[in-house]
């Protein structure tokens, strides 16, 4: 006579409610890089067209866009606790590294 199989009953597991402190960061940082990505973006590409015009004013709006990008990265870092020393500044230079090929 064989062995009837057993059943394997799986426990559903309850999802651990998340630290509202995670919760807040997390939306301070959403917030944070939409108020700081969108400046440096339009910098970034308005800087091409002014370029073609007024080259010194066109490269400074370029540099303050690479400004903006890496402060929105470090306050980003910081929002997280992370030193901001980190290899995510990279990220912040993203449009101007861009466009940078635009305007050279």
């Amino acid at each position: 006579m064989e062995p009837t199989p057993r059943r394997v009953i799986r426990q559903r597991r309850t999802p651990r409610p998340m630290n509202i402190e995670t919760v807040q960061r997390w939306v301070a940082s959403a917030i944070l890089f939409h108020v700081g990505s969108v400046p440096a973006v339009t910098l970034a590409v308005y800087s091409i067209g002014i370029a073609a015009d007024d080259f010194g004013r066109g490269v400074g709006l370029w540099i303050m866009s690479g400004v903006i990008g890496l402060l929105t990265v470090a306050g980003i870092l910081a929002i997280f606790r992370r030193t901001p020393l980190s290899p995510w500044l990279l990220l912040g230079l993203a449009p101007t590294a861009v466009t940078g090929f635009y305007i050279f």
